[in-house]
Parts: C-alpha cells; structure tokens; sequence
C-alpha cells in the first residue's frame, strides 16, 4: 500500500497536521517583568519564572512548591538555558528552560507533565467600558494583552476576526450564555478545538470579566476580576488552564501501559497521530493495512481526551475487530514455517 511505501522513509516531517491542535511555541520561554537588572530582581523574577512554567506544564497550582522540587527551587540554573533582558515598557526578564532538564526535574518529582500539543482556543472577548464596547478582533491594538496571556499560560488563542457579522453575533447575553449555538455558526470558519466566550467589563476603575468555555462534551465557567485589562486577560487564561489541564495531565500513579489500535491510516494521519501521542511515549507495535498497533503510556481517560483533538471515534468494546489473516496450510514436504506470534489485543481501538 501506499502507506506502508512512505512510512518509513523519513519523510514524515514534511507532512503538516491535520487536527486542530496546536503546537505552542515557545511553551519553555517565561517572560517576567521587571523593575531593574540587579541581581535581588533578576533572582526574584527567575523564581516567577519557575513558578510559571510548572504551573504551565502541570496546570497545579501546588505542583511548583513540590518537596521533590526543592533542589530545583534552590538553584533554578540547573534547568534554564539561557537568559536575558527586552526592553519595555514594561522590561521583562526572558528565561529559556532546557524542556529536557524540565520534564526531567518535573517527572523525579512525581509530576506528570502537559505536552505541547494542545487545544486550539477560538476566543470571543467583548469590552465593555465608560468608552463603549467593543468586540476584540485579530489584528487590532486590544488583542494584544490576550494574546501575551495565552502565551504566558501556554495557550494557543485564536481571535476571529471581528467583522460587522460577527460583532452582531458576538453580544453580551450571547457571550454569557449557557447555549454556545449562537457563537458556534460563527466559529466554524475558524475550525478550533475549544470556544472561549467572554464579557469584561469595567466598573470604578477595575475590571471583571464572566466567562464560558466548550471542548467536546466538556463545559466550564467563571468569574475573574483584574486590575487592568492585562490582568484579566491573565486570570482568564490561567483559569481556563487549570480547568483543561486535568483532562490531559494524568495524575501521578493513574497512568498505565495501554495497548492503542486506530484504524483508517494513512501517511498524512500517521504524523498527525505520531505528534498527538508524543506525550504518552508510543511506541509503534505493529502495521496491518490501514491498521496500526501502539504501546503507549497513559491512562484511558487522557487518552481519549488527546485523540479527541483529532477528532478520532473511539471503536466500541462491543463491536468485533477485524478477522485476522488466516494462517496458510504447509504443503506436503515443504519447510514449516513458524506459527506466527500471537496477536496482541488492544485495550483502546480507535478509528477516523
């Protein structure tokens, strides 16, 4: 087939994604700001910095303060690459963790890690304030605090575009609804994973915001207050975080080994599937057909949640697997040929 010509040639890299998650780049940067350049306020800031991406690549809050990352707290050196100042306003502190080193301290001390593939979040964000309201579109000057947001808590925000159709659609009693059926027409073109509808407003110079959030079957809410629209850009985003990391971060000692079948193969689907199972240590078993086997580690739960970003069907128990080739008869005076291995039965069947 096809598909079996190209699998192992080497190619696979050039193949793009199909799901809709996303890589988040630069998932290891953590940008701090910062007072001056002296070394009390760059020691400080660096410790933010850890906090930060722990809480990023962990989604628990309590994750940085870990007895097992007690020697990683003394001298975060051990796990940063390099660093380095960009001039403000306002001046930050920009640290490169080494994400081996990372995932490294972090797994010693028992902390099971989010990787970088996440879901793709469209957001609906409109400001209300004393100067009117308006919706946040890609592009302007007001969607730049989201985004800084979601990159600091490792998100990857798409805005829509906010034309004269969608502002009509995007209002207040529709971004705080329950139903998501009025945003989600709207939110087709723009083919993401989760939708993020949220209302901020000002009031005696602060601001709070009620927001919604819709990934597959999973539905979550609250309320956040901020400073300034920075702020509660930033308490959005951390809350939506820690509401989607338990769907993908398995806790330490719930994981297992799985055997993971999925069906429907083909060269630009096995890198996809390749990147999606990435966190989990897969391990390729076998190929039949369009059929491929994986070994991998996780649980059943976390599993799902990930394939879901790929919009894979998970094959019921019930429903019988494909018959296995039959085994030829050995002709009289011919070499017998050795039974083959038995098959392995996969735990999770999935298909697209």
């Amino acid at each position: 087939m096809r598909f079996l010509k190209f699998l192992f040639v080497g190619c696979l890299s050039m193949v793009s994604l199909t799901s809709h998650a996303e890589t988040v780049k630069g998932l290891y940067q953590v940008r701090e700001p910062v007072s001056s350049q002296t070394p009390e306020e760059r020691d400080q800031a660096t410790q933010r910095a850890l906090d930060t991406l722990v809480l990023r690549l962990t989604g628990d809050p309590k994750a940085a303060q870990s007895p097992g990352l007690a020697t990683v707290r003394k001298d975060p050196q051990q796990i940063i690459s390099q660093f380095g100042y960009d001039a403000g306003p306002p001046e930050v502190l920009k640290v490169d963790f080494d994400p081996a080193a990372t995932e490294q301290a972090l797994r010693r001390a028992g902390l099971a890690v989010w990787g970088a593939n996440r879901p793709s979040i469209l957001g609906w964000w409109l400001n209300e304030s004393t100067e009117g309201s308006s919706l946040v579109g890609d592009g302007q000057a007001s969607a730049t605090p989201l985004r800084r947001a979601a990159q600091h808590r490792g998100l990857p925000l798409r805005l829509p575009l906010a034309d004269l159709n969608e502002q009509i659609v995007a209002t207040a009693p529709n971004l705080e609804s329950a139903d998501p059926a009025p945003l989600q027409g709207a939110s087709d073109r723009y083919n993401a994973d989760a939708l993020l509808a949220v209302h901020a407003r000002e009031e005696g110079g602060q601001w709070q915001a009620k927001w919604r959030l819709w990934l597959g079957d999973q539905k979550e809410a609250g309320s956040v207050q901020g400073a300034d629209t920075a702020a509660l850009a930033d308490a959005v985003m951390l809350a939506v975080s820690q509401r989607l990391a338990p769907r993908f971060v398995a806790k330490p000692g719930a994981s297992s080994e799985q055997l993971l079948e999925v069906q429907g193969m083909s060269l630009e689907r096995y890198a996809t599937l390749g990147r999606l199972l990435e966190p989990f240590g897969a391990r390729l078993q076998s190929v039949d057909g369009d059929r491929v086997l994986y070994r991998v580690n996780g649980s059943p739960e976390q599993l799902r949640a990930q394939l879901s970003l790929a919009k894979l069907q998970e094959i019921p128990a019930g429903e019988a697997p494909a018959p296995a080739t039959p085994v030829q008869p050995v002709a009289a005076g011919s070499t017998p040929v050795a039974a083959p291995a038995p098959a392995l039965t996969p735990q999770l069947r999935f298909r697209w």
